[in-house]
């Protein structure tokens, strides 16, 4: 079976970008089965495209192609490029800091920089386009790659993984009582917070379900929350409209209201500016 073709971006569906990209893709090869991750990603976030990717990747078939275009240095010198992971996945992006937590968390056994001399889309009038290389590049050199008639060398010459671009990563800090991290990334839809606190390292701090639990949350060292806080399983374990403390889908330690929105009930967001403290 051909591998399956997952798209994430920031463009959205409000134009005919996604709907071009498919195109191409089905030009190339009308059988490929192509599927979305998201077309929502906040707009030249590259974080959130490197998060998202972790988020979701592990969870598509083995061979699955994810193809990753948040690109604000589109058309400059930033390298385009095909990362196989060590569990035998393919991201198609550019090296721009999206492959940061794919890199960290999973691994990328190789990364090959698409050779745009023959995995370049030709013959649409799009030859002097700089500025969509969604759809002139990753998508095109994705759906060969898919098809089998290029294989992962023909995507072009092979670099280091260690001069993929990455944003820092910054470690939790645990010891007996107390764990302190950040805000990575948000759960949007919801308004839930996650942090970068694997549950392991919480519960090693002495943290179980049922406790409550001291969470105090500062902006640039400015406590902005503090309170006492349900740590549970699942939202139902608290009171509607009740902060909690919760393990999410990644099995990290996250914050939400109860059937509400943490982060806009107490206007919060994530990055590294946004460090949370849990103490007994």
């Amino acid at each position: 079976m051909k591998p399956i073709l997952v798209f994430q971006t920031d463009f959205t569906y409000k134009e005919g970008a996604v709907s071009s990209m498919y195109g191409v893709v089905k030009c190339v090869d009308r059988e490929l089965e192509i599927m979305d991750g998201t077309h929502e990603l906040p707009q030249y976030d590259t974080w959130s495209a490197s998060y998202r990717l972790y988020q979701s990747l592990q969870f598509w078939p083995e061979g699955t192609i994810y193809v990753s275009v948040v690109d604000p240095g589109v058309g400059t010198s930033r390298r385009a490029c095909v990362a196989k992971t060590v569990d035998g996945y393919y991201v198609v992006t550019p090296d721009n800091g999206s492959l940061t937590h794919v890199k960290k968390m999973i691994g990328i056994e190789s990364v090959r920089e698409i050779d745009e001399s023959v995995n370049r889309l030709r013959g649409k009038g799009t030859e002097d386009v700089a500025i969509f290389h969604g759809r002139d590049l990753f998508g095109y050199t994705a759906a060969r790659l898919a098809s089998g008639i290029i294989d992962f060398e023909g995507v072009g010459p092979e670099y280091p993984v260690d001069e993929i671009v990455e944003h820092p990563l910054l470690e939790p800090v645990t010891e007996p009582g107390k764990v302190q991290g950040i805000f990575e990334i948000n759960d949007p839809n919801f308004g839930n917070l996650w942090t970068n606190i694997p549950l392991k390292k919480f519960k090693e701090a002495g943290f179980e379900y049922g406790d409550y639990i001291n969470l105090a949350v500062k902006h640039e060292g400015k406590t902005v929350f503090n309170q006492k806080v349900l740590f549970h399983q699942s939202f139902g374990f608290a009171q509607k409209g009740n902060p909690m403390i919760y393990n999410n889908e990644l099995m990290k330690v996250a914050v939400a209201v109860s059937q509400g929105d943490f982060c806009s009930e107490y206007n919060l967001n994530y990055g590294p500016e946004w460090t949370v403290e849990f103490t007994k």
